[in-house]
């Protein structure tokens, strides 16, 4: 069995473009594998609290208080659901060229030392490490603009897929694939093709996850391999 943990960013409930991709993704996937299991977190309808000096402070904290590990009680839930997913599917707009505060949020609760990733000086420029490894994450996105690639008209302006992409990083993924829907607010012909590529997108994605899981080794198989003689 596969785990999908799926995060909703938008802060609409409905019309959500993002939300509707992710819907179509899970559909499409459950019909493949129904014997998966989908995890929902949802911080637009529900945004995780912003950090602050008290947690901070207990984070860092070597031996805790009652009051300190209430205060880190959501952290932990949120760092348990990232641990058991094998595949994070991520669904959000883009809000001024970056992430919403309530997924930004939702990360600085999640990459926490030693939980999601070590620091060690001793590694030297490099201290920090992820505690997790092999996860995949889809990134499904929608934005009101378009043309953010290499030599196009927003070069350089969308701060959200490559901030996702480096943070998750210390959520243990190690592959990231992204479909994202552009000239959102425009709504032309533009905004409906891409809409369209958008949502077909989604079967052959799966197909391509879906492969790459069976190639994955059955613990089982792993640890014979792992222990064979010569």
């Amino acid at each position: 069995m596969t785990r999908l943990l799926r995060i909703d960013a938008s802060a609409r409930t409905s019309r959500s473009l993002t939300r509707a991709l992710a819907d179509s993704f899970i559909q499409d996937w459950l019909e493949r594998r129904p014997q998966d299991e989908i995890v929902l977190r949802d911080v637009g309808r529900n945004p995780p609290p912003i950090i602050t000096e008290d947690w901070i402070a207990a984070a860092f904290a070597k031996e805790r208080t009652p009051d300190q590990e209430q205060l880190l009680a959501l952290s932990d839930e949120l760092v348990a659901e990232v641990a058991s997913a094998d595949i994070i599917l991520m669904a959000t707009p883009m809000y001024n060229y970056g992430m919403p505060a309530a997924l930004k949020a939702w990360f600085d609760q999640v990459v926490r030392v030693d939980k999601t990733f070590t620091f060690d000086l001793a590694r030297g420029d490099a201290p920090l490490e992820p505690v997790f490894s092999g996860k995949m994450l889809i990134l499904l996105t929608s934005c009101g603009e378009f043309g953010f690639a290499p030599g196009e008209p927003n070069e350089g302006r969308d701060s959200l897929t490559p901030h996702v992409r480096t943070a998750s990083r210390y959520l243990g993924v190690e592959a990231f694939h992204h479909v994202g829907i552009e000239y959102q607010e425009f709504g032309d012909d533009r905004f409906e093709a891409s809409q369209e590529a958008a949502f077909a997108a989604l079967a052959p994605l799966i197909d391509t996850v879906t492969s790459a899981l069976e190639l994955r080794p059955t613990p089982d198989a792993a640890e014979t391999r792992a222990g064979a003689g010569g």
